[in-house]
């Protein structure tokens, strides 16, 4: 469990996703005036990391598990 909670922590899509959760706090619920073109923009790029990365960790975790040719 231990072991876990460091992985997690020390993950940069976590990271990204706590960061992007904040900036939707900080821009929707608190009201900072941003411009929309900006707000989707880092929203979307947030996400494109997010996914990326996870596309790039279950093509490791597939690789891992073929057995040798």
């Amino acid at each position: 469990m231990k072991e876990l909670l460091k992985q997690k922590f020390t993950s940069r899509k976590f990271w990204v996703a706590v960061a992007s959760a904040a900036f939707i706090i900080l821009s929707e619920g608190l009201g900072f005036s941003l411009d929309q073109e900006l707000y989707w923009k880092i929203v979307a790029l947030a996400l494109g990391y997010i996914f990326g990365e996870a596309a790039v960790d279950v093509a490791r975790t597939v690789k891992k598990e073929e057995p040798p040719a």
